[in-house]
């Protein structure tokens, strides 16, 4: 039976868990449609998001749509639709084989929506659009397929149409092979694409009906067009439609069980007992319970058992083959984005950019700290881009975050699942450091100043903006042990979360220029051979005198933004931009609006937000994405260091000696 892997995407609340709710209905797998006000989805399965209304963890649910001889498996996966759930939305998109993106009739296009478009289109994921609530009073269907074709991707085509538009009564009605208007749209859209086409249409021959369907499947699987459905998850109008799409234009296919074991995991749980549990997309090949798997990050893990997604439940099942999602046990140091078996090219990539907000959580209860660290380090399981870090010096707990909503949820889910009450400290912004020039330091085995019985010497420079933390080695491989080796570049990448005012240094290029150790003696260790702890003691002392040499800049996340204004506030918007630190390029005059791109610092961000309702008469349009880090222009921000600060020579060694 072929499969198809389906993600539901969407700006908050244009209906994408309520269109969920309407395919498993349609399906049969469920008798009665939930209500996401009423907390009764079959998705939303946390406390948290029934009681507030909106999608926080990924949920899959299958069902099968089809009869007769070519039945289609959907494994349907409804993702957040908030953006400081972002982070959900990117772990999905290495799994998908199509996608909805769905779009209100009423608020049309709106920053979401376009963020996510952008992002499927770079991946070429094959997506339809479905224009949602229909239903409701002030739905426009005709405005918002140009806002589509304007802000989303002009290679678009509509497929059918809505009357008693904006009542209960709206009915969705598709195009057939006699509507001739919609067979020369089709064939105009699909001719830029195709010389055969084309050819056919400038001389003015017949094309088949069945042939531009044909080919408009092709198309749609290649993400080259996306056609547009319109109707109400609501009421059900058009979602027959759109089933009937999806399972003929979006890439289903049969998997190659016996192929090489490759799958990638997406997400991570606890169960009841807190046993870890993997969700698995398989690629190729077949995991069976009991195979032992190698992990990433080396060692093996046991397999002990599986679930795999099955008409709206999980059902225990002895394997998980290609082209299926399912759950596995077993897998003790799991991470998401491992992959299984053979990794998949491009599998690691993030789409989005990285969290650029961090606050500390403090217990209510100063007993719970030990409880709050272990309870943390599971939902940094669940998702790592929280990034969380410990203060070992003041006994403090940082987690990075997208924003405030998700400082909520993280609040009410430690109280709910760990009965750990916190509160939070103001959130500030990360930042990052760069090195500005080159510096080098070595200190030699021996030498009075050298408490360790270790050489080591670190050149450490710039290298292109994006690159990380690059090591290299310009001593002879076997000029120790490689166990030393790496306890030096290990304490070297560690060491660098932390540079000269406190942020992560990257986009650096470190050498290993020095090395040398003591051997032990013939009849074996003594206590005065080297051991891979003295140069994880030596290396930060060597690191940061050269990273002290070298210098370093501080950098802050900025914004790109689009902002939709009135023509006749843009003489105060335009102030109060340059004011807040961004750098907006001319405007664009589009009928009575002003349209403005540029960047802004993402400290500054909240601040226009609050802003703009009182300049605009409250009909400013703000879209906004990460765009990358500039220069820090006034004073440098610092950030307190969580360690015992290798910059402070006597500090640290002070703390080495009480810790022997």
């Amino acid at each position: 039976m072929r499969t198809l892997n389906l993600g539901i995407l969407a700006h908050v609340d244009a209906g994408k868990t309520t269109l969920t709710e309407r395919l498993l209905y349609a399906a049969g797998v469920i008798d009665e449609i939930g209500s996401v006000d009423h907390g009764s989805t079959q998705t939303d399965s946390l406390a948290l998001e029934r009681q507030r209304g909106i999608t926080i963890k990924s949920a899959v649910v299958s069902f099968v749509v089809g009869s007769g001889d070519d039945p289609v498996t959907i494994n349907l996966i409804d993702t957040p639709g908030h953006p400081d759930f972002i982070a959900e939305v990117e772990r999905v998109l290495s799994v998908l084989d199509g996608a909805v993106l769905v779009v209100s009739a009423v608020e049309g296009v709106q920053a979401q929506t376009r963020v996510l478009m952008r992002t499927l289109q770079r991946l070429r994921i094959p997506t339809l659009v479905f224009v949602n609530k229909v239903d409701r009073r002030g739905a426009d269907d005709e405005r918002v397929l140009r806002e589509i074709a304007a802000k989303l991707t002009p290679a678009v085509v509509r497929m059918g149409s809505v009357a008693a538009l904006g009542s209960r009564d709206a009915v969705a009605t598709p195009y057939g092979p006699d509507d001739a208007g919609f067979r020369g749209r089709l064939g105009e859209l699909l001719a830029e694409y195709d010389d055969e086409l084309l050819a056919a249409f400038v001389d003015e021959r017949p094309v088949p009906y069945r042939r531009l369907r044909r080919e408009l499947a092709v198309q749609t699987r290649a993400a080259s067009v996306h056609p547009v459905y319109s109707g109400s998850a609501f009421t059900g109008a058009g979602v027959d439609t759109l089933v009937d799409g999806i399972t003929e234009l979006l890439p289903a296919r049969e998997g190659d069980t016996d192929g090489p074991v490759s799958g990638t995991v997406f997400k991570v749980e606890r169960g009841p007992a807190g046993e870890k549990i993997a969700y698995v997309r398989m690629f190729s090949g077949t995991v069976h319970t009991r195979e032992r798997l190698t992990l990433p990050r080396g060692g093996e893990g046991k397999v002990t058992a599986i679930g795999a997604f099955d008409n709206g439940s999980t059902v225990p099942g002895d394997s998980l083959v290609a082209g299926r999602i399912g759950k596995v046990w077993g897998l003790g140091d799991i991470r998401i984005g491992d992959a299984i078996g053979t990794p998949r090219a491009g599998a690691a990539e993030h789409h989005f950019g990285q969290p650029t907000l961090e606050t500390v959580v403090e217990p209510a209860r100063p007993a719970d700290r030990g409880r709050l660290r272990v309870a943390l380090d599971q939902l940094a399981e669940q998702d790592p881009l929280i990034n969380l870090r410990q203060d070992d010096v003041r006994q403090e707990l940082y987690v990075s975050l997208y924003g405030e909503v998700q400082k909520e949820v993280i609040q009410a889910t430690l109280a709910d699942e760990y009965d750990v009450e916190v509160s939070f400290r103001e959130t500030t912004t990360i930042c990052i450091e760069r090195p500005t020039g080159t510096g080098a330091a070595y200190e030699l085995i021996g030498a009075d100043s050298n408490p360790f019985r270790a050489t080591v010497g670190l050149r450490i420079e710039p290298a292109e903006v994006g690159s990380g933390v690059r090591f290299q080695l310009e001593v002879e491989l076997g000029s120790m042990p490689y166990a030393f080796i790496r306890a030096v570049e290990e304490t070297v990448r560690s060491t660098l979360q932390q540079g000269r005012h406190g942020w992560q240094v990257t986009d650096c290029v470190v050498t290993l220029t020095h090395s040398g150790y003591t051997p032990p003696p013939p009849y074996g260790w003594s206590k005065w051979s080297s051991s891979a702890g003295d140069f994880r003691k030596l290396t930060p002392l060597v690191l940061m005198t050269a990273l002290r040499r070298a210098g370093t800049s501080v950098h802050e996340p900025v914004d790109r933004f689009r902002l939709e204004i009135p023509e006749d506030t843009l003489a105060v918007v335009w102030p109060a931009l340059i004011g807040l630190g961004s750098l907006p390029q001319a405007p664009a005059i589009r009928d009575t609006s002003a349209i403005l791109d540029g960047e802004i610092p993402a400290a500054r961000v909240h601040e226009l937000q609050q802003q703009l309702p009182g300049l605009t008469r409250g009909e400013a349009v703000l879209e906004r994405a990460f765009a990358g880090y500039q220069p820090v222009r006034g004073p440098i921000p610092s950030r307190p260091r969580t360690d015992h600060n290798p910059f402070d020579r006597q500090e640290y060694l002070l703390h080495l000696s009480h810790r022997i």
